[in-house]
């Protein structure tokens, strides 16, 4: 078999490569200063934006009816921040005479130093006072009512100034809870962890890529370019959230971080990989970063393309957290890979062999030809080796993907943050002394003439609600021994009612999504049921919301997922010119999102026995990995479908596949690495993402595109080959840079 590689890059790669390294030294220098400019004059991501969690439709059906709700009462049923009191030997009785008057001297403004509080409930789980209560005045929960004005870090100070002023250390308060006070901590938790994120990532890539070169200088080339498109990244992201009013999520700021540092490293990875192999066979440094800036650039500039686009598919979705996720995504994508193909060639055209000096070795040498990778290489092109293994990957991918059919979704907020943390223990106080829903309960508002009046049938229909799976207690109209004036569930003009349902689940997990969802389909039954079947009723609450949340999400997925599919398959086809090897190629990378995500909500829901998985986790990992698998589809197959231009698909896959296969499990294992880091963040949904998307890129990298792409390409062999050059031009070197 004739292994030299024939193919010559075109003029128009050649003439791009002249001219980056004729300019290397005025692109390095225009590239330091657009830094600089970046951070001096533009804001950074999340000025302007806001948290993820804000990110809820106004059209949102529970939006709308506690909207209504409060047109028709003059005062909100919901409070979503809580004062926990406890004691689990039994609050004295002082104690909860004081939590009442508190709360009435709240209520009736005779507090002047309370700020945007409006009004204070205090619910004790007294019994025969609270239904559902499993102990008897262990426990008061005070839900604190402000203007709704307030954004979220003024109510959650508000509360903090509340409690410093009012409450004493006899009181047993536990602490500030609630869906509020729970998502200002999370965003908290989110902006104290960025530094240390990328302090540690760009360790862990430092030492990655001073592993795979033997060399301290190109790290730090790696590093540096990846600097340059991060700065870039959050501070014109900044700005184009200000000037388009597109919110910016902060959440987002780890994951752009850990995308920036391993998708830049992924493109420098083979860029030095080619210059170290043309500098091994001899040519100069300017002549390697010619030929290495001519081969791979039109596959980056695809591949980042490509990306890109898969990202910016979430853009097509109803849902405004997936629309924020999308521009972010695409536009990191899109600045890394611009600053790539620009500042990386500059970059090794200047530096030649000194990008891969080390104390250890002071000269560089060539690394040794992968003889066993070529002979493993032309194994796999095999055909009566590669459909046996072609079978057993699509298998053992399948089988992975088995647990995704139980998948559930939730849109957790306290139960997503650290057992430690004050607003996490507070909110474990008060579902210990009452139920797992205490601190979010769903609303039931019912309209209609004189329905207030009906008081036979509003006790039959609480009676019913309260009967429903999932639902540990109501509170309604029909209530016994409420406290005096706690009038709250009849409007004052009699066309409106309303019931506090509290949930035996946690209150935005997927068991009480589910809940709310069978109390929604189960309601005219219920209402004709109790005589009221000429009502209108509606749900709100953090859960209802939630629900909205999660159907939305679902809903998108068809949306999200034929975009994503059809701008990958697009930019396949146009690089490949071909049609039947893109789509099989991209079926490869499906099988691995669905092994990823099986493997994900194994791990979460069977093994960790999580309430279901983070609404926007899984569609946000399978959108960023059919857009890095692309990426990997075109760095992997894109130098061996070149080569068959001029030699038998199989021969151009056992010639290719060595060096590509190689690079590619460098920048996987990094990317795979940068993204594990999430870690690091003490949030549930950025752990679920860490390891969807460092196991997906793994298996996309060591299972799909090293033993699925090539079996199926040699199986199908010359059905998928592209067509042949007339006249192809040969490249007199025998190792050519292909990875």
């Amino acid at each position: 078999m004739d292994m030299r590689s024939r193919w010559r890059p075109s003029l128009i790669p050649r003439a791009y490569a002249a001219f980056v390294v004729g300019l290397r030294w005025l692109i390095v220098g225009g590239w330091a200063a657009a830094a600089v400019a970046s951070v001096v004059y533009l804001p950074a991501v999340g000025q302007g934006g806001s948290d993820l969690e804000q990110l809820v439709s106004a059209d949102n059906p529970a939006v709308r009816s506690e909207l209504r709700s409060f047109d028709k009462f003059g005062f909100p049923l919901l409070s979503r921040v809580a004062v926990v009191q406890r004691n689990p030997n039994g609050l004295s009785q002082a104690t909860q005479s004081e939590a009442v008057e508190r709360a009435k001297a709240v209520s009736e403004g005779t507090y002047g130093d309370v700020g945007p509080i409006r009004a204070a409930v205090p619910v004790m789980n007294t019994l025969g006072l609270f239904p559902g209560s499993a102990e008897d005045g262990t426990t008061i929960v005070t839900l604190l009512f402000t203007n709704p004005d307030v954004n979220f870090a003024g109510q959650v100070q508000a509360a903090e100034r509340f409690v410093a002023a009012h409450y004493s250390a006899d009181d047993s308060v536990v602490g500030i809870t609630g869906s509020v006070p729970a998502r200002v901590e999370q965003a908290r938790i989110v902006q104290s962890s960025v530094s240390r994120l990328e302090l540690i990532t760009v360790a862990a890539v430092f030492l990655i890529v001073a592993v795979a070169f033997r060399s301290i200088v190109a790290p730090l080339v790696a590093l540096g370019v990846a600097g340059v498109a991060s700065l870039l990244t959050l501070h014109v992201g900044g700005a184009l959230a200000l000037r388009l009013g597109v919110p910016v999520p902060q959440e987002t700021q780890p994951l752009l971080v850990a995308l920036l540092l391993g998708v830049v490293t992924d493109y420098v990875v083979f860029y030095l990989s080619a210059v170290r192999r043309g500098l091994g066979a001899g040519e100069t440094r300017l002549d390697a970063a010619r030929a290495a800036t001519a081969r791979f650039t039109p596959i980056i500039a695809v591949a980042g393309l490509t990306a890109a686009a898969g990202t910016g598919a979430l853009i097509v979705a109803g849902s405004p957290a997936f629309r924020a996720f999308g521009p972010g995504m695409a536009l990191a994508i899109l600045i890394g890979a611009l600053v790539s193909v620009t500042l990386v060639p500059a970059l090794l055209a200047i530096l030649g062999r000194a990008a891969f000096w080390s104390p250890l070795r002071p000269r560089a040498t060539p690394p040794p030809r992968p003889v066993g990778g070529r002979r493993w290489a032309r194994l796999l092109t095999r055909r009566w080796f590669a459909l046996p293994l072609l079978l057993l990957c699509t298998a053992g991918l399948v089988v992975a993907a088995l647990p995704l059919q139980h998948i559930k979704l939730g849109v957790s907020f306290v139960e997503a943050l650290p057992k430690d943390r004050p607003a996490r223990a507070a909110a474990t106080a008060a579902e210990t002394g009452f139920a797992d829903g205490i601190l979010s309960p769903t609303e039931v508002l019912l309209e209609g003439d004189a329905i207030a009046g009906r008081k036979s049938e509003l006790a039959q229909l609480q009676q019913a609600l309260a009967k429903e799976p999932g639902v540990a207690a109501v509170v309604g109209p029909t209530t016994p021994n409420l406290p005096e004036g706690y009038n709250v569930f009849r409007s004052a003009d009699g066309t409106a009612a309303r019931y506090l349902l509290i949930l035996a689940d946690e209150p935005l997990g997927a068991k009480a999504v589910d809940t709310v969802g069978r109390v929604q389909r189960d309601l005219p039954g219920l209402l004709a049921a109790a005589g009221l079947d000429g009502a209108r009723a509606s749900l709100g609450g953090d859960t209802a919301v939630a629900r909205v949340i999660v159907a939305q999400t679902t809903d998108d997925l068809g949306r999200i997922a034929i975009a994503a599919l059809l701008a990958n398959l697009l930019f396949l086809m146009l690089f490949l010119r071909a049609l039947v090897a893109p789509i099989g190629l991209l079926a490869c990378s499906v099988l691995a999102i669905g092994a990823t995500l099986g493997l994900t909500t194994w791990l979460f829901q069977d093994i960790l026995h999580a309430d279901g998985l983070t609404f926007y986790v899984p569609f946000a990992a399978a959108v960023l990995l059919v857009a890095l698998g692309s990426d990997y589809n075109i760095f992997g197959i894109g130098p061996a479908w070149r080569e068959a231009r001029t030699r038998p698909l199989r021969e151009a896959l056992a010639l290719t596949l060595p060096h590509s296969a190689r690079a590619i499990r460098t920048a996987a294992f990094t990317l795979a690495v940068s993204f594990g880091l999430l870690l690091i963040v003490p949030l549930r949904p950025f752990r679920e993402l860490a390891f969807a998307l460092s196991v997906g890129v793994l298996l996309d990298a060591f299972v799909v595109r090293s033993l699925l792409a090539p079996a199926l390409l040699s199986v199908l062999g010359s059905t998928v080959a592209p067509e042949p050059d007339p006249e192809p031009e040969v490249v007199e070197r025998a190792d050519a840079p292909v990875g």
